[in-house]
């Protein structure tokens, strides 16, 4: 097991225990502390909790980018972004299956905070397993730039309104498998009715979010191989972005309808990133060109929809104001 970390990483083994206690640890607190009780998280304190979050990530980045290296933790920084940026996206998505299966938001943290503990363990897999196959298969660079430049083309056509949660795939088999109910009792995901358990509404809003995020992580996964192929740099980017989703998930619900240019955003940030790998032989795209391009797309991308709202909701006023 030694062996196999310090041929995916620079990060000795020690400091893959180390992170891995702390992550639980973090998971524990972010349980005890911010999802007691059944309530929607107000804005404000989804705020608050998202601010935590990133600084911790951010705390992180700095003491690794002083004990192994500036280069290093640009990379990390920029696999933060990128894989933040596309837990966005997630979000939009984890909305729709919410209202799909009307979830009230009181009992939506329970089911988010279960969500991201099973997108963890599915993203540390992968990131292992890609890690290595991509130690051992140089030319599958190549194909993950081709996954990520059909993804960007894929995003500009898309549209996520069309989403029916209870048409998945992974509904339907369940249904056949165990017994289901309409009836949220609680926060439980099984109750019993008539002596037999069954799966509420928010076992099944679970279910599809986990498939979801697998499908998600075929986007992901390629797109912090590009800024990095350090196993840990990847595994530990991707797991900051990933902790802070549930709080952040409260105040994208708030905001979904003024971040219109995140999905094109998305679109451009994978276009690069898969280009680079494509080109990877060819042309050497430092990690700070790459931070910077990422960085001034979301900004552009996050002033663009910020400034169009804007200009809506004048147009709106004035348009009552003539009425």
């Amino acid at each position: 097991m030694m062996n196999f970390f310090s041929q995916v990483s620079v990060a000795p083994t020690w400091l893959w225990i180390s992170f891995t206690i702390g992550i639980i640890i973090l998971l524990l607190v972010d349980l005890s502390l911010f999802g007691k009780g059944d309530h929607k998280n107000p804005t404000k304190s989804a705020l608050i909790e998202s601010g935590i979050w990133i600084s911790i990530a951010l705390l992180f980045n700095i003491w690794f980018a002083a004990y192994f290296g500036g280069e290093l933790g640009f990379q990390f920084l920029t696999g933060y972004l990128v894989e933040k940026s596309l837990s966005v996206d997630n979000l939009f998505v984890i909305l729709l299956i919410f209202s799909s299966f009307k979830i009230p938001a009181s009992y939506q943290h329970r089911v988010l905070f279960y969500g991201i503990l099973g997108a963890i363990v599915l993203r540390a897999i992968f990131i292992l397993l890609g890690a290595h196959l991509l130690h051992s298969f140089h030319w599958l660079l190549y194909i993950f730039g081709g996954i990520l430049v059909i993804t960007a083309v894929r995003f500009l056509r898309e549209s996520d309104e069309k989403l029916n949660a209870e048409d998945n795939w992974s509904i339907r088999v369940l249904k056949k498998i165990i017994p289901t109910t309409n009836k949220t009792t609680e926060n439980h995901f099984f109750v019993r009715d008539n002596g037999i358990l069954k799966a509420t509404p928010l076992f099944l809003a679970l279910v599809v979010i986990e498939v979801t995020d697998l499908v998600f992580a075929v986007d992901s996964i390629p797109a912090v191989f590009s800024v990095t192929q350090d196993a840990f740099v990847a595994f530990a980017s991707n797991i900051f972005a990933i902790l802070g989703l549930r709080a952040l998930y409260f105040v994208i619900a708030d905001w979904v309808g003024k971040l219109r240019y995140l999905k094109p955003g998305l679109a451009a940030i994978l276009g690069f990133i898969g280009l680079k790998m494509l080109v990877v032989d060819l042309v050497k795209i430092s990690s700070q060109v790459s931070l910077l391009v990422i960085f001034s797309i979301l900004v552009t991308a996050g002033l663009s929809s910020w400034y169009v709202a804007k200009i809506e909701e004048q147009k709106k006023l004035k348009a009552d104001a003539f009425k």
